[in-house]
């Protein structure tokens, strides 16, 4: 897992955070279970929420887990 980088972009005014993984944008996220899925098909299969809010793995780029509006 520690082989990825994953960047949650901040929220623009549409609301919703780009989310990317590695280089390559994965989609937009409106909530953390959007996010889990997104991840687990980027291949970090077995992840639930728990596991994304608890993650060192990824980077929140101005706010974190629960900031999906700006």
């Amino acid at each position: 897992m520690s082989e990825h980088c994953v960047i949650v972009c901040p929220p623009p005014a549409a609301g919703g955070r780009q989310v990317r993984v590695d280089d390559r944008l994965m989609g937009t996220a409106h909530s953390l279970h959007d996010l889990t899925v997104l991840l687990q098909n980027a291949g970090l299969t077995g992840w639930d929420e728990l596991d994304v809010v608890e993650s060192g793995l990824i980077e929140w780029h101005e706010g974190g887990p629960e900031v999906w509006e700006p």
